[in-house]
């Protein structure tokens, strides 16, 4: 398993091969269809992250101390939004969730190509992440 900071790397090193923004929304777009989906039971409020303009459900388990993630969401840039996320951070340890930096977003140049409602969102897909993180990560203690 990488770390953390070896697959923002690896996003990072993935979007610089594209020339242009298009072709990069297209491999997000890819991204989103490759996420692990979220269990149907998943999709209701208690899952949906509060300040995105789309649907996004997000639901995390504890499997051998590392937290692990399921999403969905009902736009395709957005399901590839965080399907980034959590191809970062699912299957981590707690603290080295929260310990983990965004700097990869702003290298990929994610949030400067965003609508302020989408880059509010990609911030709130980020701070709940994160709130599952602190959960947990009380748990093991």
């Amino acid at each position: 398993m990488s770390n953390i900071k070896e697959i923002q790397n690896e996003i990072v090193d993935e979007f610089s091969m594209f020339d242009d923004w298009m072709q990069r929304y297209e491999y997000m777009i890819d991204l989103g269809k490759s996420l692990p989906i979220i269990d149907e039971q998943y999709k209701d409020d208690e899952h949906s992250i509060k300040g995105c303009q789309s649907k996004v459900w997000v639901h995390a388990g504890l499997t051998n101390e590392n937290v692990v993630f399921t999403a969905d969401s009902d736009a395709i840039i957005t399901k590839g939004i965080i399907a980034i996320l959590i191809r970062a951070w699912s299957n981590q340890k707690p603290q080295d969730i929260l310990d983990a930096n965004t700097d990869f977003i702003d290298e990929i140049g994610l949030k400067e190509h965003l609508s302020p409602t989408r880059a509010n969102g990609l911030v709130s897909m980020i701070k709940q992440l994160k709130m599952y993180a602190v959960a947990y990560q009380s748990q093991i203690k």
